[in-house]
């Protein structure tokens, strides 16, 4: 039987598409645990009232998984250097991560492929894997695997391919050679809390969603505060600004090499939306994160922006 090492499944995740690879050991996640509960009490999770169940999974994810002993840190580079110009006055942005198919999709296929390989060299591993979708703590996981660091707009950065990558972690029960975290170097600079329209970085590190633009846009269920009228620079769909304006973008960006991330959906036109069916909206982002917001979600976001 072949020993699982830190060096299989390097070359296991590069082989499917991961871009970067880290690992970190399981333990209960205290300091982190401390500071959700502080992020909620002061209810910067708006109406994501999911954020404040099974907070005690987050803080210790062998309420999940008994067998867990270390996580293995997945990144996914979803950047695509396509540059367009909007025409249409009546037209609103769609943030980098949608212009393609859902990612959830895309890396569940990548991390079933991942783990069964894994399975096949030692029948003995075991694993549970999220993209975003479980009560774990997944930036946190990533830091800790030494993906990159959490920048002030709580985005992760890597030195290598900046921010614009997706996470997926692995908990399984095998031990590795544990990866060391990566420093802090987002600096002095504050880019992105400055570039913020409606200020929702409200320190650095701290994100207030009632105030974020890619909340609104998709997580949000009811009206859009007025408050917030003539800040979205018309953002119709999640919001790239933040990583937009960081300079570790703008010095390390790198093409993603998978196809489904490939550019479908750029920009959302409110003419479109006027006439479009449920029918029809269902066929056209059958495969696209912009499902998320609803046909009634995208058309008040629309209607926000322009009437």
């Amino acid at each position: 039987m072949n020993k699982i090492t830190n060096q299989i499944v390097i070359e296991t995740a590069n082989q499917i598409g991961f871009d970067l690879v880290g690992f970190s050991k399981v333990i209960t996640l205290e300091d982190e645990y401390f500071l959700l509960e502080s992020w909620l009490k002061n209810n910067f999770q708006a109406g994501m009232f999911y954020m404040a169940q099974n907070n005690e999974k987050r803080r210790d994810v062998k309420k999940i998984f008994p067998e867990a002993k270390s996580v293995i840190s997945l990144g996914v580079n979803y950047y695509k250097n396509y540059n367009f110009e909007i025409k249409d006055s009546n037209c609103g942005k769609v943030s980098r991560y949608a212009w393609g198919k859902d990612y959830h999709k895309v890396i569940a296929k990548m991390l079933k492929k991942f783990e069964s390989t894994l399975k096949s060299i030692d029948n003995n591993f075991k694993s549970k894997s999220y993209v975003d979708t479980g009560p774990v703590m997944d930036k946190v996981w990533a830091v800790r695997s030494g993906l990159g660091w959490m920048g002030k707009h709580t985005n992760i950065i890597n030195r290598e391919i900046g921010s614009w990558f997706f996470i997926a972690n692995v908990f399984c029960n095998i031990e590795f050679e544990y990866s060391k975290p990566i420093v802090d170097h987002c600096g002095s600079c504050n880019a992105c809390i400055d570039a913020c329209p409606t200020e929702a970085i409200v320190v650095p590190y701290v994100v207030d969603s009632n105030k974020c633009i890619s909340y609104q846009t998709i997580e949000n269920k009811g009206d859009i505060s007025v408050q917030l009228k003539n800040k979205f620079d018309n953002w119709a769909f999640g919001c790239d600004i933040c990583q937009d304006v960081c300079p570790w973008n703008h010095k390390f960006s790198k093409e993603s090499k998978i196809e489904e991330f490939e550019p479908q959906n750029l920009y959302l036109k409110a003419e479109d939306f006027s006439k479009m069916t449920q029918e029809d909206f269902n066929i056209k982002f059958k495969d696209s994160p912009i499902k998320r917001s609803k046909l009634s979600g995208i058309r008040r976001n629309l209607s926000f922006l322009f009437d």
